[in-house]
């Protein structure tokens, strides 16, 4: 069992590798296995910082092995919550305070990505159950919320909005707009937008679902009106984890043999092929209002997200992404410029992505909406030369959204 949390010193930074750069690494497939190895004889020789700690979960977590991952975060923040990622100025114009939670790799925003050659220095302090927040908080300008919507944020997200109000400091994406964001809540949110197509997503219980597979009872009882075909996924999952189209009372019936959630979001399937026959998902990224392209995947299959479409072995697909790219702001944005628009009033974050495609009756239909999605420079920029500039127009866009509320806060109280 992990060991109570700690009193925190507001003093007190651990500096660690980060999430930006072992990732990048593993991206580019280096062998990762020596650091772990020099990192654990570290712990257990007692002489581990932790931020190599931390880094450890995170290698551990890269390697594939999550739970173990998360028992070392775990048991690490226990001790101690504040870190430092590396900086690319020496002498940093601003400090922004990340609010994190306990969660996995993917379940808080990869902001190290976004800042890696910003110059502004990142603290990330992790929110844990059980232990309050910091007073004094430690020094920022700034501070951003990237936990997520997830279950295991909930108790972060409590803390940081039941300090929300005295925040000393701008507070970017703030809790009570990111609890929006689960899928069954979001359609609430936005289903009626012009110009959006967005399948209602019904929670299910794992009986409901075998009764609906032995005919007990009838999917559209279960699910409010939705009928066969249908997407189904384990409550929570994200990157297409447990997501299957079931077509049929024996397809439900061999993917319940093949899973054991206990909870899943049942949503229509909605047939988004172009007329040429391929799926086409797009990656929106938007900052302070603005969307930016973020990527394009385009592939066969409806299941479909970028790494498994195939863009690496094919340059007509990567001409279309780069075509998608210098068009975006004067043909996709400016098509669907209702939808976008609100869709962002209503979401009301600083900073979120979106998940979407067209359908064949020209509406942008929305898979996911979040503030963790990972939006990275990694790409090989030989073989996607269209890439670095794009990302760059992003990370600069985060950046001076940052200036701004840091200025705007500092006029205010001159």
């Amino acid at each position: 069992m992990p060991s109570d949390p700690q009193p925190l010193a507001s003093t007190e930074i651990a500096d660690r590798i980060g999430f930006a750069r072992l990732t990048k690494r593993a991206f580019d497939g280096e062998n990762l296995f020596p650091l772990w190895q020099e990192l654990m004889s570290k712990v257990d020789a007692g002489t581990a910082t932790a931020g190599e700690q931390l880094d450890l979960a995170l290698l551990t977590q890269l390697f594939g092995h999550k739970q173990a991952g998360l028992s070392v975060q775990t048991e690490t923040l226990a001790q101690h919550r504040l870190y430092r990622s590396p900086c690319s100025s020496a002498q940093p114009r601003m400090r922004v305070l990340a609010l994190a939670a306990d969660i996995d790799m993917g379940g808080n925003t990869p902001i190290e990505f976004l800042l890696e050659t910003s110059g502004i220095e990142l603290l990330t302090l992790y929110v844990v159950d059980g232990a309050p927040l910091p007073d004094p908080l430690p020094p920022h300008d700034v501070a951003i919320v990237i936990a997520s919507d997830s279950d295991e944020c909930r108790g972060a997200l409590a803390a940081i909005d039941a300090r929300a109000e005295t925040w000393p400091a701008p507070l970017l994406n703030a809790p009570k707009l990111i609890r929006h964001l689960d899928r069954d809540k979001l359609y609430r949110l936005i289903g009626d937008v012009d110009g959006l197509d967005i399948p209602a997503t019904i929670p299910v219980s794992r009986d409901a679902l075998a009764a609906v597979a032995d005919g007990s009872a009838t999917l559209q009882d279960t699910t409010d009106g939705v009928a066969f075909p249908v997407i189904v996924r384990p409550r929570g999952s994200h990157a297409g984890f447990g997501l299957a189209r079931i077509e049929s009372c024996a397809a439900l019936t061999a993917y319940l043999a093949e899973r054991t959630e206990p909870e899943y979001f049942v949503a229509r399937y909605v047939d988004y092929a172009s007329d040429d026959g391929l799926f086409r998902k797009y990656r929106i990224v938007v900052v302070d209002g603005k969307p930016y392209a973020c990527h394009m995947a385009i592939a066969d299959r409806w299941d479909i997200w970028y790494l498994n479409a195939g863009m690496a072995q094919s340059a007509s697909k990567r001409l279309e992404e780069a075509a998608f790219f210098h068009t975006f702001d004067f043909g996709f944005a400016r098509r669907h410029r209702t939808a976008l628009d609100g869709m962002i009033a209503r979401i009301g974050l600083d900073y979120f992505t979106i998940d979407c495609a067209q359908t064949p009756r020209g509406d942008l239909l929305v898979f996911e909406i979040d503030n963790t999605a990972v939006v990275h420079n990694m790409d090989s920029p030989e073989l996607y030369p269209y890439k670095p500039p794009q990302m760059t127009k992003i990370f600069d866009a985060f950046a001076a959204m940052l200036e701004r509320h840091v200025a705007a806060r500092r006029q205010s109280v001159a």
